[in-house]
C-alpha cells in the first residue's frame, strides 16, 4: 500500500505540472511568452508542494480508490478546488505576473485528469482490469501447511469471487521459495512487512491452527499495524476433518490477540461428572451461566434445568438448545434466587443432582451504589441456593466466584467472597459437595470492556478507559465455562478451584488492538480518554488468598486453594444480622457489618456515584 501511495503521488506532481504547463499553452496558442514562462518555472516547486500538501490533507494517499464512493468523490472535488485557490494567492502574493485567465484552465485539467486517475483505479481495478491480473482482492496465506494448502484449495475453486492468492509466508526455511500449486512461499514472519508493500496485499489469512496462541497473535499484529484485513482459519479439529470453507474462515476477533492457547479437557471425566444427570443452573440465560448449558448440552445429562430472572436471554437460549439439542430434556424457569420459597418449590420437584449456581449481581459501581441489592441477591440467594441444596440431596454444588473476592476493596467482591465462605461452612455440615471457581473477566459477556469498546468505536468515540495503567485477568467466555465444568469434575467438596487466568492484560492495550482491529488510527479516526478509577475498583486484580497454598490439579490450568473451616453456626449468626441491615435504608451500618464479616474487606468507596456500567 505504502508502494501504491508514492506511485499516486508522482502521477499527481506530472499531472499539476502539465496541467499549468498545457493551460499557459492554450491561453498563448502555443507560444508562451518567456517572462511569464520564467516566473511559472519559478513557482512550480511551490505550487507542487502546497497541492500536495492539500491532497495530503484530504486523505487522498490513505484512501483505498478501488471502494472510493460519490462521497470520497465529493471530497475530492472540495480539495482540488481548495488546492487551486491557495495556487492563486500565491501567484498573487508573489508578485510574478500570471495570466489570470489561464487559472480555471488549470482548474479544470487538474480535476479532470487527478479525479480521473482515481476514478479509473475504482472502475477498472475492481474488477481486475489493472495492471497484471490484478484481482479485487490479493491475498497473502501464512502458514504453508496442510490448512494453507486448503485455503489455497479452497480460494482456488472460487475465482469468480474475485479473489487471488498471491504467495505464502512461512517460518520453515526449507519451504523459502516452493512453489505450492503455483503459488510461491516467498519468506518468513521477518519477511512480512515488505511482503505486504511489495505486492499490495489487501488481506491476510492466518491457516496455522495448531500453533500456539503468542505465534498467531504475533502475525496479526504484523499485519494489523500495516492496516490490512486479517482473517483465521478454524480450529485444529476441523482442518483434520477437512471442514475449511470459505465461510468458515472468519475475521480475526479480539480474542486472538490475547495469546491464550486452545483448552483441551479430559472429557471423559466431564461425561462421567453430566451424563444422565439432572443438572440446574442458576442465572442460567447469564454470559457463563448459557455457556455452562451449551457445553453440558453436549455430554447428555438426564435432565437441564435452567433459573434466570431476566426472561429476554433465557427465552434465546430456550430456541438455541432446542434446535441443536432437540432430545434435550430442558426446563426454563422464571425465577429469582432471592425467593426462597419458590427456589425450594422448584429444586424439590426437579430433584437436581449437581447445581451450578453462576447468578449474581457483578457490576462494581452499581453495587456500590446498591449494596442492599448486591447482598440480597449475591450472599442471601446463595445461602438460599446452598441450604436448599443440602435439603433435597444435591450431589454436587458448584458456585461461580471472582477475582475481585480476593482482598476485596467493593462491596461486589466482598459479596461474592461472602458466597465462598457460605459454601465452604455448608460443606462442613452437609453430604453435598461445595466447592467454588474463582476467576476474572470473561471476553464479551453483559458489562465488560470489549461490548463497550466495540459500542465506542461504533459510535465515533471516544473510547473510555479509567486509568492507563488498569489491567485485568481475561479468558473466554467457553473457556471459562469448559474450566468450570472440568473443575466441578475433580471436586471433592470445600475446595476453591483457581482458573489459570494467564498474564494481566492492560486495558490500555486492549483498547488499541480494538482500534487497530477495526481499521482505525488512534489520534486521528478515534480517541482514547481516561476517567479516572471508579468507586470500589482495583487498578490491579489478585485471583489467589495465598499463593504459597495453592495445589496443582490434574489439569494444567486449574488451581485449588485448600479448604477453610468456617463454622457454619457461628457465620449464620452474623449473617442474621446482615439481613436486618439489608433490609434497612442505610448504607453505613451495612458496609461496617460486611467488614466485621469479611476482615480482607478494604472499602474504597470514594462517592457514591455511578461512574459508569461497564467494567474494566
Amino acid at each position: 500500500m505504502r508502494k501504491n501511495k508514492f506511485k499516486l503521488v508522482a502521477v499527481d506532481i506530472l499531472i499539476i505540472l502539465a496541467s499549468y504547463y498545457t493551460a499557459y499553452l492554450l491561453r498563448f496558442d502555443g507560444r508562451i511568452p518567456p517572462p511569464l514562462l520564467m516566473g511559472l518555472v519559478k513557482l512550480l516547486p511551490v505550487l507542487v508542494l502546497v497541492k500536495l500538501l492539500v491532497f495530503s490533507a484530504g486523505s487522498f494517499y490513505k484512501t483505498i480508490w478501488r471502494y472510493a464512493s460519490i462521497q470520497e468523490m465529493t471530497k475530492l472535488l472540495g480539495f482540488i478546488s481548495l488546492a487551486n485557490i491557495l495556487s492563486v494567492a500565491i501567484f498573487y502574493f508573489s508578485n510574478i505576473r500570471f495570466p489570470r485567465s489561464a487559472m480555471p484552465i488549470v482548474f479544470i485539467l487538474d480535476l479532470a485528469f487527478i479525479s480521473g486517475v482515481r476514478f479509473f483505479i475504482r472502475i477498472f481495478r475492481s474488477q481486475g482490469k489493472l495492471g497484471f491480473s490484478k484481482q479485487s482482492k490479493r491475498i497473502m496465506i501464512v502458514g504453508a501447511g496442510e490448512a494453507g494448502v486448503m485455503v489455497l484449495k479452497e480460494l482456488s475453486k472460487n475465482k469468480r469471487l474475485g479473489i487471488e492468492p498471491i504467495c505464502f509466508v512461512d517460518d520453515n526455511p526449507d519451504k523459502k521459495n516452493l512453489l505450492i500449486q503455483g503459488v510461491k512461499v516467498l519468506g518468513g514472519k521477518e519477511d512480512m512487512s515488505s511482503l505486504i508493500n511489495q505486492y499490495d496485499i489487501d488481506e491476510v489469512i492466518i491457516a496455522m491452527p495448531s500453533v500456539s496462541s503468542e505465534i498467531r497473535r504475533e502475525y496479526i499484529k504484523i499485519a494489523t499495524q500495516q492496516g490490512i484485513q486479517v482473517k483465521t482459519v478454524p480450529g485444529v479439529y476441523e482442518i483434520l476433518g477437512g471442514d475449511v470453507e470459505l465461510n468458515t474462515i472468519r475475521n480475526v476477533k479480539i480474542e486472538d490477540l490475547l495469546g491464550r492457547n486452545e483448552v483441551e479437557l479430559d472429557e471423559s471425566k466431564i461425561f462421567d461428572f453430566v451424563n444422565e444427570k439432572v443438572v440446574l443452573i442458576t442465572g442460567g440465560g447469564g454470559s457463563i451461566g448459557s455457556e455452562l448449558a451449551r457445553q453440558i448440552a453436549k455430554y447428555g445429562p438426564s435432565k437441564l434445568v435452567l433459573l434466570d430472572m431476566y426472561e429476554n436471554n433465557l427465552y434465546d437460549l430456550q430456541n438455541e438448545l432446542k434446535r441443536k439439542y432437540p432430545g434435550l430434556n430442558l426446563y426454563c424457569l422464571i425465577e429469582s434466587v432471592r425467593n426462597e420459597g419458590r427456589i425450594e418449590a422448584v429444586m424439590k420437584k426437579h430433584l437436581p443432582e449437581i447445581v451450578f449456581h453462576a447468578a449474581a449481581h457483578k457490576h462494581v459501581p452499581l453495587m456500590e451504589a446498591s449494596p442492599h441489592s448486591a447482598i440480597l441477591n449475591n450472599v442471601f440467594g446463595t445461602y438460599n441456593m446452598a441450604r436448599i441444596s443440602h435439603d433435597v440431596g444435591v450431589k454436587r454444588f458448584v458456585f461461580i466466584s471472582t477475582d475481585k473476592a480476593v482482598n476485596p476493596t467493593n462491596v461486589m467482591g466482598t459479596t461474592k467472597r461472602l458466597g465462598e465462605m457460605i459454601i465452604q461452612a455448608w460443606n462442613q455440615y452437609s453430604d453435598t459437595e461445595y466447592v467454588a471457581v474463582r476467576f476474572g473477566n470473561v471476553l464479551g459477556s453483559s458489562g465488560s470492556v470489549i461490548p463497550l469498546f466495540k459500542r465506542q468505536i461504533e459510535e465515533g468515540g471516544p473510547i473510555t478507559v479509567t486509568d492507563p495503567e488498569i489491567n485485568r485477568f481475561f479468558m473466554t467466555i467457553p473457556e471459562a465455562a469448559k474450566l468450570v465444568l472440568q473443575a466441578g469434575s475433580f471436586a471433592k467438596g470445600g475446595e476453591i478451584f483457581i482458573l489459570d487466568m494467564g498474564e494481566p492484560i492492560k486495558i490500555y492495550d486492549l483498547a488499541k488492538d480494538m482500534v487497530r482491529l477495526s481499521g482505525l488510527e488512534l489520534g486521528k479516526d478515534i480517541e482514547i480518554v481516561f476517567t479516572g478509577l471508579r468507586p470500589g475498583e482495583k487498578l490491579y486484580e489478585e485471583l489467589l488468598l495465598d499463593k504459597s497454598r495453592a495445589s496443582k490439579t490434574n489439569h494444567e490450568k486449574i488451581f485449588i486453594e485448600p479448604e477453610e473451616k468456617i463454622d457454619l453456626d457461628e457465620l449464620e449468626e452474623k449473617l442474621r444480622v446482615l439481613w436486618k441491615l439489608a433490609k434497612g435504608t442505610t448504607d453505613g451500618s451495612l458496609i461496617l457489618e460486611l467488614r466485621k464479616i469479611v476482615p480482607t474487606y478494604t472499602p474504597n468507596r470514594e462517592n457514591d456515584k455511578i461512574q459508569g456500567s461497564g467494567q474494566n
